[in-house]
């Protein structure tokens, strides 16, 4: 009986240091196992050998996007790495667009207002590309578009009205959505879900991968993305990945 008690024991010392250890690195347990080097720094690696084998036939591989519409780098990585990316990819890859960035927003009554780095044009830009997200629905379908008109040299409006009839997106109903009150909750939530990054981010673009943050993802996402992302999925690579 006694030796039963110090091996609970000793297991309820051991899983809170587990629990301990992973929390200090501000990682969700779900993501734990993820990899290797998730699984080290967490203190996890022997019993994630458990788990892992069954993670071969784990989900398509998110990427989180939170930038401002006309961020000079937001745009670059949009042009010449997410959306390029995406094309070769979108079997194995889902992306999470989040335009608001460095944005400030104040309550006045029942509204928000929305203070924006690079001015006005920015806040519409962001709102359109908001709108959009919500109407279009499809990743697939407004992704194309909302590259377009990062890739565009003129005003985010601009760029919206020359790039929609390419699209197929309903411009008019986008620009009524960012005059309304549904547009202005809608990009509420862009900040809801910005302000609630783990860790807060300090500059856009900022990406995530499966939901985690890292220099290091960071610094591989903007030179290489489709090798991240291949590297990163645990079932079978595609054809694309023998590019990457």
């Amino acid at each position: 009986m006694e030796r039963r008690r110090l091996v609970l024991l000793l297991s309820t010392v051991a899983s809170l240091q587990v629990s301990n250890s992973a929390s200090s690195g501000n990682i969700p347990s779900r993501f734990w196992c993820f990899s290797e080097e998730i699984a080290l720094q967490c203190g996890v690696t022997e019993q994630c050998k458990k788990e892992r084998p069954a993670q071969k036939n784990a989900a398509i591989v998110n990427i989180g996007l939170y930038y401002e519409s006309m961020c000079g780098g937001c745009q670059e990585f949009f042009t010449t790495q997410l959306y390029p990316t995406f094309q070769k990819l979108s079997s194995i890859m889902n992306v999470t667009l989040v335009p608001y960035g460095n944005t400030e927003e104040t309550k006045v009554g029942d509204h928000w207002e929305f203070d924006c780095q690079h001015g006005p044009d920015e806040c519409l830009g962001d709102i359109i590309e908001t709108c959009t997200i919500a109407i279009v629905k499809t990743l697939a379908n407004y992704i194309p578009f909302i590259n377009c008109v990062e890739g565009s040299k003129v005003t985010p409006k601009e760029a919206a009205e020359k790039c929609a009839p390419q699209f197929s997106i309903p411009l008019d109903q986008v620009l009524n959505c960012t005059t309304s009150d549904y547009g202005n909750q809608l990009q509420h939530q862009m900040a809801v879900l910005t302000d609630s990054l783990v860790p807060q981010h300090n500059y856009v673009p900022w990406i995530t991968l499966n939901g985690l943050h890292t220099d290091d993802i960071e610094e591989k996402a903007t030179t290489n993305l489709l090798k991240l992302v291949c590297d990163t999925y645990p079932g079978e690579k595609p054809p694309a990945c023998n590019s990457g």
